[in-house]
C-alpha cells in the first residue's frame, strides 16, 4: 500500500462513521479476528454482517460450498455491522484483510476511498447483470468496488379495512395530493392517518428521503425548493393530525408497532416488516411511496455489497473472484434473497421471486425505483448531509424552525 493510501486510510479509521439503516436489527457477534492461515492459499477468510447466522446455517452452509467449489477452505467471521466496517479498517492498516468482504452499501465509498478495496476492473467481478441503480451504491470516483447481494428499501403499507371505512380506493393514491386527501378522508371516518421515522438519527433520514427525492431534490442542495416542499408536507401532516407527534421519537421499529395496532391507514416501513405484517392480524397491501406529481419516489437502498479488499498477494484475488461470483450467482442469489428479505439485484432473480411470491412485486417496483444514499459520487460526504438532514427534519417537526430555514441552515452547516 502506497503512502498515500496509508494516509487516507489512517484518517478513515480515526473518523470512520457507521451509517445504518437500520433495516434490520443485528446482534453483536464476537468471532476471532486473527490473521487468515498462511497454508499456500488453501483457507480463504469471509468477513460477513450476518452473526444471527450460525455454523449450521443454510447462510454458512453456502459460503462452505461456494469454498468447496473453488477448491479451498472457508474461514467465516461474522461481526456487528457498525463493528465490522471498524475491523474492516483496521484490518487494511495491518496487511490482515479478509479475502472476501460483505459490508453495508454506504460503508464501500468509506473503504474505497481510503484504499481498503479492489475495483471490479481489479478483480474481474462482472457485475453487467445488475441494476445499474443499485451498483451506484457501489461507485466512487467512477470505479466500482463490488456487487449488492440484495437490496431492501422503503415503501408504504396499507391498512385495508381502514381504508375501506374511510371510502378510500388506494388505487386513487397516485402522488402527494391525492395521498393527502386519502388522509383527510381517514382522519374524518375517526381512524389515523399515517406513522414514520423521523427521530435524530440516519433512520429519519432513511425514511425522509423518499419524499425528499419524490420532490426534485438532491442531497447536493438540502436547502432547495423541492427539498422544503417535502420538509413542508410532512410537517402539514402533524399539523393536521394526519400523522401523531410520535413520529419525532420515532424509530422504524416503533413506528411499525403503531402500525401494527390496526388504526392507522398507513405506514412508511421496509421490506424486514413483511413477516411482522403476515402476523398483524389485518388485511394490509403495500404500494411505492409516490412522488410529488406522480410516478414513484426513489427510495434508499439498503443490503450489503460483496467486496474483494487489496491485498499483498494479488495471487488470491482469482480465487477471491470465484467466490464471489458463487455467492452471487443467480441461484444462490434466490435462496439468499428469500432468507434475508432481500429483492435481488438482477431482474432475472427478481422475476423469479416474484413468481414464487406475487407479494413481493411492489417491493421489486420500489427497488428499481431506489437510490443508494452516496450515489451522485456522494461517497463519503454523506454522512455529514445526512446528520444535517434529520436535524433539519427534527428542527421543523418540533416547531423550532421553519421548513425552510432548517433546510436553509442544514445547508450552511454541510458547507
Amino acid at each position: 500500500m502506497n503512502r498515500s493510501a496509508r494516509r487516507r486510510l489512517t484518517a478513515a479509521v480515526l473518523t470512520v462513521v457507521a451509517v445504518t439503516a437500520s433495516a434490520t436489527a443485528c446482534g453483536s457477534g464476537k468471532s476471532d479476528t486473527s490473521a487468515k492461515a498462511a497454508d499456500g492459499g488453501g483457507t480463504y477468510t469471509i468477513w460477513d454482517p450476518y452473526p444471527q447466522f450460525d455454523k449450521s446455517s443454510a447462510w454458512a452452509k453456502l459460503l462452505d460450498a461456494c469454498g468447496t467449489e473453488a477448491g479451498v477452505k472457508i474461514k467465516r467471521t461474522a461481526f456487528d455491522t457498525s463493528d465490522l466496517t471498524n475491523k474492516a479498517l483496521l484490518a487494511a492498516q495491518q496487511d490482515n484483510s479478509a479475502d472476501v468482504l460483505i459490508v453495508d452499501n454506504p460503508v464501500v465509498s468509506t473503504l474505497a476511498e481510503a484504499g481498503v478495496l479492489t475495483t471490479t476492473d481489479d478483480n474481474k467481478i462482472d457485475t453487467s447483470a445488475v441494476d445499474a441503480n443499485l451498483l451506484g451504491a457501489g461507485q466512487s470516483g467512477g470505479k466500482t468496488y463490488g456487487t449488492p447481494v440484495g437490496a431492501n428499501t422503503l415503501a408504504l403499507y396499507y391498512n385495508k379495512a381502514v381504508l375501506k371505512e374511510a371510502g378510500v380506493d388506494i388505487a386513487s393514491v397516485k402522488d402527494w395530493a391525492s395521498l393527502t386527501a386519502a388522509l383527510a378522508k381517514v382522519e374524518k371516518a375517526g381512524k389515523k392517518g399515517i406513522t414514520f421515522s423521523a427521530i435524530g438519527t440516519e433512520e429519519g433520514s432513511f425514511q425522509f428521503l423518499p419524499w425528499f427525492w419524490g420532490s426534485g431534490a438532491q442531497l447536493t442542495d438540502v436547502a432547495s425548493s423541492e427539498a422544503t416542499s417535502a420538509l413542508s408536507l410532512w410537517k402539514d401532516w402533524l399539523d393536521k393530525g394526519y400523522a401523531p407527534n410520535s413520529v419525532i421519537n420515532n424509530t422504524q421499529t416503533t413506528s411499525w408497532q403503531e402500525f401494527a395496532s390496526g388504526d392507522y391507514a398507513f405506514a412508511e416501513n421496509g421490506t424486514w416488516q413483511l413477516a411482522n405484517a403476515q402476523k398483524a392480524g389485518f388485511e394490509y397491501g403495500v404500494i411505492p411511496v409516490p412522488a410529488s406529481t406522480g410516478g414513484n419516489a426513489a427510495a434508499p437502498t439498503g443490503g450489503e455489497f460483496v467486496t474483494v479488499p487489496v491485498q499483498g498477494e494479488t495471487g488470491r484475488y482469482a480465487t477471491s473472484q470465484k467466490l464471489v461470483t458463487c455467492l452471487t450467482s443467480t441461484d444462490n442469489l434466490l435462496a439468499t434473497d428469500t432468507t434475508l428479505s432481500y429483492v435481488a439485484p438482477t431482474t432475472e432473480v427478481q422475476d423469479k421471486q416474484v413468481a414464487a411470491n406475487a407479494e413481493l412485486k411492489p417491493w421489486v417496483d420500489a427497488v428499481k425505483a431506489a437510490k443508494g444514499r452516496t450515489s451522485d459520487d456522494l461517497g463519503t460526504k454523506y454522512p455529514k448531509i445526512s446528520e444535517q438532514l434529520w436535524k433539519a427534519v427534527q428542527s421543523a417537526l418540533s416547531g423550532s424552525a421553519s421548513p425552510k430555514d432548517a433546510l436553509t441552515a442544514a445547508q450552511s452547516a454541510v458547507k
